[in-house]
């Protein structure tokens, strides 16, 4: 079972671990990207709207792509006042509670709702409102449904690690005292 765990983690953390870097990666394409838009409008007086919407699309997925990421490296956003005290063990039975009754069911609630929405965007082939913009909103909007899988495979991974420790964690009663 053990392995088990520590396999399917370990191999969760890597494809979060290769997403991450083609994001970070991704954010210098977009820097590229706004610096040739600044040049070309305000230089040759040039502009494309494809390239500034191309922007708005990276930086969404940068955004929406990397929560699993930042779950990872434990960068997200946490109450820590309590949390940094705990022995590993507890931290791991937070960790497992809060991925198991917070995290998976609003992941899961986030590609329920987002289904329909992302699925008639694709029907339609919707395209951007702006002349010469980019003609795939529906890759955009596609993001809402892989966002929450990205971040449900991380936390997968989380309470693969946070079970692991549970396991090999010895079990401590505090109104036990130690008898000599």
């Amino acid at each position: 079972m053990r392995k088990t765990l520590l396999r399917v983690a370990s191999y969760l953390d890597s494809v979060t671990e290769r997403l991450g870097q083609l994001l970070a990666w991704s954010t210098c394409l977009m820097v590229l990207i706004m610096t040739s838009v600044v040049i070309l409008r305000y230089v040759f007086n040039l502009g494309w709207i494809a390239m500034q919407e191309s922007i708005i699309y990276i930086h969404a997925a940068v955004f929406m792509l990397g929560c699993g990421y930042a779950l990872k490296h434990n960068e997200h956003v946490r109450v820590d006042v309590f949390y940094r005290h705990l022995s590993p063990s507890k931290q791991a039975w937070v960790d497992c509670l809060g991925i198991v009754l917070l995290l998976i069911p609003t992941t899961v609630f986030i590609l329920w709702s987002s289904y329909d929405y992302v699925l008639q965007s694709w029907q339609v082939k919707e395209g951007s409102i702006e002349a010469g913009g980019i003609p795939a909103v529906y890759l955009l909007k596609t993001l809402l449904f892989l966002f929450p899988v990205t971040l449900l495979v991380q936390a997968i991974a989380q309470l693969c690690r946070a079970l692991l420790t549970l396991m090999t964690q010895p079990v401590v009663d505090a109104n036990i005292a130690e008898v000599k």
